[in-house]
């Protein structure tokens, strides 16, 4: 899950490089950079550590299953080409 206590950091940040004439509506302008960021990264559709630490193992046994198989058919077409008589 994204933090929000980021996102809050983020916004306050944002809102005091506001210039000082304009500090007024400090509170206001934190909240709008808070909705602003929280609005774009739902629209990023990210993913959780989690589910991207899953799908990594996924994708290693699958890597892994594939090399082996590869490994399967080269020794089956070695063997298949030494059984094979000559025309």
């Amino acid at each position: 899950m994204i933090n929000m206590n980021a996102i809050d950091d983020l916004a306050r940040r944002l809102s005091d490089l506001v210039p000082p004439e304009a500090r007024a509506a400090h509170a206001e302008l934190s909240e709008t950079f808070r909705d602003a960021l929280r609005a774009g990264l739902r629209r990023m559709d990210l993913v959780t550590r989690e589910e991207f630490d899953v799908q990594r193992c996924v994708l290693l046994r699958t890597r892994e299953k594939v090399e082996a198989l590869e490994a399967r058919v080269t020794e089956l077409e070695a063997g298949s080409s030494q059984r094979t008589p000559p025309h």
